[in-house]
């Protein structure tokens, strides 16, 4: 049988091809850029005939109307890293967040520990051989297609087809649901003064023939606009943004000197803007891959000078990293931040970081803390952190003592808390009372000033030369 023979006895409504989902199953919902919006709001009309429908995805953008209350009895949402979609259902006990590394995530379905019934998928139409595309977002849910009962997949013409591992073939779908509507996109970020700042600092780590890895935000974005004058720089990242773009034009992002994948850009997930869709469209320069490949440690540390650029809420003064909860409030999840962090750790040349901006709430609060707050989870480990940046400067604490530590961070935490953390840690018998003159931070902001000392609040700035 032709695939066009196979393709067209699938096709079905929506209504038909959710027909599948009964009650106390478990369903795996693409995410991301890839959600099926159109399946995801057709499921809601099975509410009256279900219960207790587990529905499990990675981060989504998307209104996911099976996580409002009136839905509860229905369906309860499982979560492998919270969005503001599914925040509040966590928070209030109608959704469930499963902490855990994104590099493991397809390593516990393919365990069958974790059966998948129904994966609800995005796709390309098909090409001419039959193959279908997951487009912009891989992340694991390739991976929970195939260990699935039965997949349905949304049809959309909108989708970009990406080059990669990326494809499915007609036959091994069971439906298909034709629906075409416009990507999830994520609008860029106008980044602040203070997030140039700190890209300022960070921009200068990097170095020509440097391979990168970077998220999504006014951070990332700002980071990225920093590295015009850069040569030859690779990319190895869970996610990429329409930052990218100008320097891949550019000709700054080559890929020629990767040790690992070279000449191309090496990622699980795009997400950005339709400019960004249709840049990545049959692009060859882009090699989509699994989050599963894309984030084990051991193959990041493949790539020679990698540069892992990640954020936190909060970094306490021994270097513990908090970046999932605000206290006991789950916020986001692990993600790759540790993944990344260690790959780049055991990379030649590899940098990890750390960047995060010294304050929050309109700087009433210092995200540098004497400790984390009750409650709040350490994603990155005091000894897995090397560099901190704030836009007051950057610090490496690999290989240092607490007591170092803690001298280091004062000196880029944000000038109204050094006193109070200075005070923490006299109580604490890491510093001494005759210290207070001349103990506090050497740290070194590459990419602007050197912030050569400090005592009781007072910082003194010199000219670094670049």
């Amino acid at each position: 049988m032709s695939w066009e023979i196979e393709y067209s006895r699938k096709l079905k409504t929506a209504a038909e091809a959710l027909k599948v989902i009964e009650s106390g199953m478990r369903v795996w919902a693409h995410a991301n850029s890839g959600c099926p919006a159109a399946l995801m709001s057709a499921l809601t009309d099975r509410a009256p005939d279900v219960r207790n429908v587990e529905i499990c995805h990675l981060l989504s953008f998307t209104d996911l109307p099976t996580a409002e209350p009136q839905y509860a009895a229905s369906f309860r949402h499982k979560s492998f890293f919270l969005g503001s979609n599914v925040r509040t259902a966590v928070a209030e006990g109608r959704a469930d967040y499963v902490p855990i590394h994104l590099h493991e995530v397809e390593r516990l379905l393919e365990s069958g520990k974790f059966p998948i019934d129904v994966a609800v998928i995005q796709v390309t139409p098909p090409d001419r051989h039959g193959f279908v595309s997951l487009g912009p977002c891989m992340e694991a849910t390739l991976t929970a297609a195939r260990c699935a009962k039965y997949i349905v997949a949304q049809v959309n013409s909108h989708v970009p087809r990406t080059c990669g591992n990326t494809h499915l073939h007609v036959n091994e779908i069971d439906a298909f649901v034709e629906h075409s509507e416009p990507v999830a996109e994520l609008r860029p970020h106008q980044s602040s003064e203070i997030q140039r700042l700190i890209a300022r600092n960070v921009a200068g780590l990097i170095e020509d023939g440097s391979t990168i890895q970077v998220g999504i935000g006014g951070l990332p974005d700002a980071i990225l606009a920093y590295l015009t004058d850069r040569r030859d720089l690779g990319v190895h990242t869970e996610v990429l943004s329409d930052g990218a773009i100008p320097l891949i034009e550019a000709g700054v992002i080559t890929g020629r000197r990767k040790t690992f994948h070279p000449n191309k850009i090496v990622v699980a997930i795009a997400l950005g803007t339709r400019k960004l869709y249709e840049f990545i469209h049959e692009n060859a320069g882009f090699e989509f891959l699994s989050n599963k490949y894309i984030n084990d440690p051991f193959l990041i540390a493949q790539n020679d000078r990698m540069v892992a650029i990640n954020s936190a809420l909060q970094v306490d003064l021994t270097g513990q990293v908090c970046a999932e909860s605000i206290g006991q409030q789950f916020y986001s999840g692990f993600g790759g931040q540790l993944d990344f962090i260690r790959g780049a750790a055991r990379a030649k040349g590899g940098k990890p970081v750390i960047a995060l901006a010294s304050t929050a709430k309109n700087g009433t609060v210092s995200r540098i803390v004497p400790m984390l707050n009750p409650g709040a989870g350490v994603l990155t480990t005091r000894a897995d952190v090397h560099y901190v940046a704030t836009e007051f400067g950057i610090v490496d604490l690999f290989g240092k003592s607490v007591r170092e530590r803690a001298e280091l961070l004062i000196g880029i935490a944000h000038p109204s808390f050094r006193e109070e953390l200075f005070d923490h840690c006299l109580r604490a018998r890491w510093f001494q009372r005759n210290d207070a003159k001349n103990t506090l931070a050497q740290a070194v902001c590459v990419g602007g000033a050197v912030y050569s000392s400090f005592a009781k609040g007072d910082l003194i700035q010199q000219d670094s030369g670049f």
